[in-house]
């Protein structure tokens, strides 16, 4: 009975370092993986093109917490995505009020640092038709 429990010492003294070590370095290599890409996009050009909105979509993930049944949490991330004069297309994440006020079709200028959505700036739609109060006055 004793070298039974003996190895179960030895096993989990053995377990859970190698698995605190394995999920410690997934965690590092995915922070350093956000610090390397931070720092590419920092050493990129601010860049401003001129740009059509060609598709929006939105990502929720829920997460449903196991010890409440009832609780439970979402969060939704916000895509557009962009086609420049050469044809290229480009999606960048944006924030949720940007995204609300922006509509496939909408023509502007798009300012981007690497894979960093900056702003977009839209053109004014004209409306080429005269106002009908203004034909009524002729």
């Amino acid at each position: 009975m004793e070298s039974e429990s003996h190895w179960m010492f030895d096993f989990f003294g053995s377990v859970i370092p190698v698995f605190f070590v394995v999920v410690l370095g997934i965690v590092l290599l995915s922070a350093g993986k956000s610090i390397l890409q931070w720092n590419r996009n920092n050493q990129q050009p601010v860049l401003t093109v001129d740009s059509r909105i060609v598709s929006k979509r939105s990502e929720v993930k829920h997460t449903h917490h196991p010890d409440d049944s009832i609780s439970s949490s979402s969060r939704t991330s916000y895509y557009i995505t962009f086609e420049v004069e050469s044809g290229d297309r480009m999606e960048f994440a944006v924030k949720g009020s940007e995204f609300g006020i922006c509509a496939e079709g909408d023509e502007g200028r798009l300012s981007f640092q690497g894979t960093r959505y900056l702003r977009f700036e839209r053109y004014p739609k004209y409306h080429h038709e005269p106002a009908h109060s203004y034909e009524r006055m002729k």
